[in-house]
C-alpha cells in the first residue's frame, strides 16, 4: 500500500517515520517547505513529492498532517481522486467544512479516520474490560507555550481531545454548554474552561491551557459505584470501586481493601486496581487501524461523524 504524508513538521515528520518501519507500507511524503521536505527525505530515506497533487495520484491513501486550515483543500482533492484519507485532529477548520467534506467522502466510498490519538492512548485502552457509564467528569490538559500550534485555539488544538473522548465515553447528546476562555499570549484563545451537560445529567467539567507551567493530561470519571483515575502522560489508571467482598479475595486483578459499606443484607468492600497498561505506541495503532480499514474492511477507529462532533462542540465553546 502506497501512503503519503502531506505535511511533514514535527507531527508528520512521526507518522512518516512510523509508517516507514512497516514493510507493508510504501512511504512518500509531500511538504510546500522544499528545505524542509528535504531534510525529512535525506533522514528518513523516502521519496519526495514536489506538488500535492502528485502525492495524491501516486498514493493509495493519505495522512494529511498540514495546518488545520489547510485540511479541507487537501482532503477534498484526495477524496475526489478517490484516496483514503487519515486526517489530523481537528477533522477540518469548521464544522461546515466537516459536513461537506463528510458528504464528500460518503459519496465517493472513500475511508476517512481522523487522529484523535488519544483513543488509542494506553491509559484508555486499560481500561476496555470495564463498564464506563460515567456521571461526572473532570478533565485537564495542560501545555508548556509552543509557538507551532498556534495556528488554532486551545480548544481546538487540545481541549479537542478530551472533547472527543467525552463523548465517546458519555454516548448522550449534548443539553446545555457553559465556557469561558482568554487570549493570553496569542491573538486565539490560550486557556479555557467548559462546563458541558448531557441528556442523561453527566456533566463533564474540562479545563485546557497552552501556557501553563507544568504539563498535564489527566481526566477523573466519576460513576456508581466506582471512580476511576486516567493519567494519559504517564500513561497510569487508578480504579477505585465496590466489590463484592467474596470478590475481594477471588478476584484476578490484584485489589487492596480500603473499606466496607453495609447495605441491607449485603457486604460490600471498597478496593483499588490498577490496570495492567499495554505496551504499545498510541500512533502506530492508529496507523494499524487505519491500514486494517482499508485492507480489510475494517470499522473506522474514529469516524469524520465522530470528529465533526467534537469539532461542533469545540466550536460552540469556542463562540461563547
Amino acid at each position: 500500500m502506497k501512503i503519503s504524508v502531506i505535511g511533514i513538521g514535527h507531527l508528520g515528520m512521526i507518522h512518516a517515520k512510523l509508517l516507514k518501519q512497516r514493510d507493508e507500507i510504501d512511504v512518500s511524503i509531500c511538504d510546500p517547505n522544499a528545505d524542509r521536505a528535504v531534510y525529512v527525505s535525506e533522514e528518513l530515506h523516502v521519496p519526495i513529492h514536489a506538488t500535492i497533487d502528485s502525492a495524491i495520484a501516486h498514493s493509495d491513501a493519505v495522512i494529511i498532517a498540514a495546518s488545520t486550515i489547510a485540511h479541507f483543500e487537501i482532503a477534498q482533492s484526495a477524496i475526489r481522486a478517490g484516496k483514503h484519507c487519515f486526517i489530523e485532529k481537528p477533522i477540518t477548520s469548521t464544522y461546515r467544512e466537516a459536513v461537506e467534506l463528510i458528504n464528500l467522502a460518503e459519496n465517493n466510498n472513500v475511508i476517512v479516520q481522523v487522529g484523535h490519538v488519544e483513543r488509542f492512548n494506553p491509559a484508555l485502552l486499560a481500561l476496555h474490560s470495564y463498564s464506563i457509564e460515567p456521571l461526572f467528569i473532570e478533565a485537564h490538559r495542560l501545555a508548556q507555550f509552543k509557538p507551532r500550534a498556534t495556528d488554532v485555539s486551545v480548544i481546538h488544538d487540545l481541549m479537542i481531545h478530551d472533547i472527543d473522548i467525552i463523548l465517546w465515553m458519555v454516548k448522550s447528546p449534548v443539553k446545555h454548554i457553559d465556557a469561558n476562555s482568554v487570549s493570553v499570549l496569542t491573538e486565539t484563545a490560550d486557556i479555557a474552561n467548559t462546563r458541558i451537560t448531557f441528556e442523561n445529567g453527566c456533566v463533564a467539567n474540562i479545563t485546557a491551557s497552552r501556557i501553563s507551567a507544568q504539563p498535564m493530561r489527566k481526566m477523573r470519571v466519576f460513576q456508581k459505584n466506582g471512580y476511576m483515575s486516567i493519567d494519559f502522560a504517564k500513561p497510569s489508571v487508578d480504579v477505585y470501586r465496590l466489590a463484592e467482598k467474596d470478590e475481594v479475595s477471588n478476584t484476578a486483578i490484584p485489589a487492596m481493601m480500603l473499606g466496607e459499606i453495609d447495605a441491607g443484607n449485603h457486604s460490600k468492600a471498597i478496593v483499588f486496581e490498577q490496570p495492567t497498561i499495554p505496551s504499545i505506541n498510541a500512533i502506530i495503532e492508529e496507523h494499524a487501524a487505519f491500514i486494517s480499514s482499508i485492507a480489510h474492511g475494517d470499522p473506522i477507529a474514529v469516524t469524520a461523524h465522530e470528529a465533526m462532533e467534537a469539532l461542533r462542540i469545540a466550536e460552540v465553546i469556542a463562540n461563547q
